[in-house]
């Protein structure tokens, strides 16, 4: 039954503003952060502030990372970025705005996406903002940390291994043209979206018919505001999500089952 009104929901709006969260990715292997109160699983991930003030930080955070992207790197699409992408062709969305960083909607053959979080696939130098792709620095931190490949730990959301061990001897890459710092190019905890993403994504909220988000419990602000936005600019919202949203106020429509599932009238 729900799914019947979703799909008409979906039908009566030709220009849909879609905001996804990590429930559209968890089918692809990737864990999320939250409950379905909304509340964190785990510990919080890493903040922006200690990673650039801290070596130890930094070591911790690749460490982790050369472990758990071996999984996070190969992770493929599933029913729900296909369904999303077929949305698209049939001409019904107007613009993809997801907080995940994993580059699946893409994959899956989305055109019209904004990486609120920015990619986990490139990492940017912190001095002269240089990219490169994460397999090749991948490939660098293994070479520097041969040791560690033997090391296998359980998945933890973004690319991040459950890895607990003395860090300090892992060896951290600096940047080859300037020696600065490098991070994923993806926007941490305690860090700002830029200020060119926010205003792309208002740009096509301002132009759409409704909101349909999927998969996301909205906790984090950075995704919340566009549908405060939407509700300030009188759009229907609708969502899909298994738990509670900090948005559960604001929508017209609210569909509590997986994403996969509720999105397969599109496929």
């Amino acid at each position: 039954m729900q799914d019947r009104v979703l799909e008409d929901f979906v039908n009566r709006h030709s220009r849909l503003f879609v905001l996804t969260g990590a429930g559209c990715s968890t089918n692809s292997g990737i864990p999320d952060y939250r409950d379905s109160d909304g509340k964190w699983k785990r510990t919080p991930p890493v903040t922006y502030q200690a990673f650039i003030r801290d070596h130890t930080t930094q070591q911790r955070y690749w460490a982790r990372s050369l472990i758990g992207w071996r999984r996070f790197g190969s992770a493929l699409p599933n029913d729900a970025h296909h369904a999303l992408a077929r949305l698209e062709a049939k001409g019904r969305s107007k613009i993809l705005l997801t907080q995940n960083v994993d580059g699946l909607h893409q994959a899956a053959g989305s055109k019209q996406v904004i990486d609120l979080h920015g990619r986990l696939d490139v990492v940017r130098c912190l001095g002269c903002a240089s990219t490169t792709p994460r397999s090749i620095f991948q490939d660098e931190l293994a070479r520097l940390n041969s040791a560690w490949l033997a090391f296998d730990a359980a998945d933890a959301p973004d690319g991040d291994a459950d890895l607990e061990n003395d860090f300090s001897s892992f060896v951290v890459p600096s940047c080859q043209l300037c020696g600065g710092v490098l991070k994923p190019d993806v926007v941490f905890f305690g860090e700002n979206v830029s200020r060119d993403t926010v205003a792309a994504a208002l740009r096509h909220l301002n132009e759409a018919d409704g909101m349909l988000i999927v998969g996301s419990s909205l906790m984090v602000y950075s995704g919340f505001r566009f549908v405060q936005m939407a509700a300030q600019n009188g759009l229907p919202i609708a969502a899909v999500n298994l738990g509670r949203t900090r948005a559960d106020h604001l929508l017209t429509l609210k569909v509590e089952a997986r994403c996969e599932a509720a999105l397969a009238f599109l496929l």
